[in-house]
């Protein structure tokens, strides 16, 4: 399919990427629930240190190369072998029109059998929305093709609930900071706990991310909380998808992963 919008005819990415896989886990049944990519350099260098080479007129290029090398780089680690999604993400300000901007992703994911429908497009609310009736309708075209979403840090950031309520995506993951030290602060539960209402209320799936303890998932656990990622599960591996370690704690799922 031919583009023809100024994205697609910006500058290429000139430096290599690699990627780094993360589990999210479901600890009702104990297996994996999806993978998250992230973003690295070719020798495993950290995020910022790839990110801090984006500039406007690379922005395109460098996410449509990380959809690819996310895509290309699960289906070599094995993800094909379990029933797991994979959770890419993507700059919002990047896609010129959801419909042409998603094509060189179907591409890839037909190439290496990936059903599509195993997809999840999460973005973070930390980077300000220029435009939030763009990403409004992002998120229904991603969701109209069968795609999962999710809102990623949310509770930190620029917008928190009223970019919510401006827009529903299938799954938001709770920032680490309100997490962290989850089971020692009582404001930290209660919002959590509030969070967790609301979107049950709106029918939005909830996942804890950064989670380091045994007692910051057992709180958590406690609260209602499912899909679960952070250090006490398993770090990115760079170009693998780790085995998970699973928590000795209460709640703890027993099931093996598929």
């Amino acid at each position: 399919m031919k583009m023809g919008c100024n994205g697609c005819r910006s500058d290429q990415v000139e430096f290599e990427i690699a990627m780094a896989f993360q589990p999210i886990l479901d600890a009702e049944t104990g297996r994996v629930f999806a993978y998250e990519a992230l973003v690295r350099g070719a020798d495993g260098q950290g995020a910022a240190d790839v990110l801090a080479q984006v500039t406007p007129e690379n922005r395109y290029a460098f996410d449509q190369q990380c959809r690819v090398a996310a895509i290309e780089g699960a289906v070599a680690a094995g993800i094909l072998k379990s029933d797991a999604k994979l959770s890419i993400n993507f700059l919002p300000n990047a896609v010129y029109s959801p419909l042409a901007c998603i094509q060189l992703t179907l591409k890839t994911a037909h190439a290496t059998r990936l059903p599509t429908d195993r997809l999840v497009f999460e973005f973070t609310e930390n980077e300000q929305m220029t435009d939030t009736d763009h990403v409004a309708g992002i998120v229904k075209c991603y969701q109209d093709m069968g795609f999962g979403t999710a809102l990623d840090d949310f509770g930190a950031g620029h917008a928190g609930l009223g970019l919510l309520a401006k827009f529903q995506t299938n799954l938001i993951k709770l920032d680490m900071e309100l997490i962290r030290g989850i089971d020692t602060s009582l404001p930290r539960r209660m919002i959590v706990e509030g969070m967790m209402r609301i979107a049950d209320k709106m029918g939005i799936t909830v996942i804890a991310e950064g989670i380091e303890t045994v007692e910051e998932y057992t709180v958590l656990r406690t609260l209602g909380i499912r899909y679960i990622q952070g250090y006490l599960i398993s770090r990115p591996a760079l170009r693998e998808l780790p085995d998970p370690i699973w928590p000795d704690a209460p709640h703890a799922p027993t099931a093996a992963v598929a």
